[in-house]
């Protein structure tokens, strides 16, 4: 797997990581839908104690031909795959194949 930090800037990639925001767009343009996804869970105890400088890498993961895609919403954890290109100066994978991890309630 290869960390959101050194994705290249164009190829296949496998990464892991934490959905930080979604987009959904209005109905008046074409559907996709877009996420933004960073290294470790903001909300985790290890997260609110590292600086600014630390965690802070992002992807950004689009689904085209889509308005919304089941599971994706902000918090959930996922493993994906896909091409990397550079879009607006983000890592960017078109239509990912991703497989959402579960927590393990306790």
């Amino acid at each position: 797997m290869t960390p959101i930090a050194e994705l290249p800037l164009r190829g296949r990639a496998l990464c892991r990581g934490f959905i930080d925001s979604v987009t959904i767009q209005p109905p008046s343009i074409p559907p996709f839908f877009t996420a933004i996804v960073t290294d470790r869970d903001k909300h985790s105890p290890e997260a609110r104690n590292m600086g600014p400088e630390q965690g802070n890498h992002r992807v950004r993961l689009i689904w085209l031909g889509r308005r919304r895609v089941a599971g994706i919403s902000a918090g959930t954890e996922l493993r994906f795959e896909g091409m990397v290109a550079e879009r607006d100066g983000l890592p960017t994978i078109f239509n990912p194949r991703y497989e959402i991890i579960g927590k393990q309630e306790s």
